[in-house]
C-alpha cells in the first residue's frame, strides 16, 4: 500500500497530457489492496492498513514530493480509503462485484476531490481538467480491476469465517 502511494504522489506531479497525470495510473490499485483486506479480514483491518499506509506514505511523500502534494494525497487516500472500506462493508453480501465496483467509485470520487483541492488550487496546474481526466481514469481502471479482486477473492481473499 506504501508503494502505490508514494509512487503515485511523485507520479502526479507529471501530466500525460492536459487531462491525465501518471499518478492516475497507479493509484486505483491501493482499492484493490483495501477490498482484498475488507474481503478477507474485514473493516477494521482494512482501517488499520488504511492508517498505517497514510502515515508511513505522508513521511515518506513528505521527502519525494512536495509538502503540499504530500498533505493533499495524505489526507484524501485516508478520507477516500474510509469511504472504500465502509461502502465496500455495507455491500459485501451482494453480488460479488457490487462491493468493489460503488466502493471503488465513492473511494475515486472522493479522493480525486479532495487531492485536486488541496494540491493544486491556486497553481498554474490546469487542475480542473486534470482533476475529469483522473477521475474518469479511476473509473475505467476501476472497473478494470473487477478481474483481479474476482481471481484473487476466493484464494487470497476468501473470508476468515467461510
Amino acid at each position: 500500500m506504501i508503494i502505490i502511494v508514494v509512487a503515485s504522489n511523485v507520479l502526479v506531479q507529471y501530466p500525460i497530457n492536459p487531462w491525465l497525470t501518471w499518478g492516475a495510473l497507479t493509484y486505483p490499485v491501493s482499492f484493490l489492496v483495501s477490498d482484498l483486506l475488507n474481503r478477507r479480514f474485514g473493516p477494521l483491518t482494512a482501517r488499520k492498513v488504511a492508517l498505517w499506509g497514510f502515515i508511513a506514505a505522508l513521511i515518506v511523500s513528505a521527502w519525494l514530493a512536495t509538502p503540499r502534494i504530500a498533505i493533499a494525497s495524505g489526507l484524501a487516500f485516508l478520507i477516500a480509503q474510509l469511504a472504500d472500506i465502509h461502502v465496500f462493508d455495507r455491500l459485501r453480501d451482494g453480488k460479488w462485484w457490487q462491493a468493489p465496483f460503488i466502493g471503488g467509485i465513492a473511494g475515486a470520487a472522493v479522493d480525486t476531490f479532495v487531492f485536486f483541492c488541496i494540491a493544486f488550487v491556486g497553481t498554474d496546474m490546469p487542475w480542473h481538467t486534470l482533476m475529469l481526466g483522473d477521475f474518469a481514469i479511476k473509473i475505467l481502471l476501476n472497473t478494470f480491476m473487477l478481474a483481479p479482486f474476482r481471481a484473487l477473492m476466493w484464494n487470497l481473499a476468501r473470508p476468515k469465517d467461510k
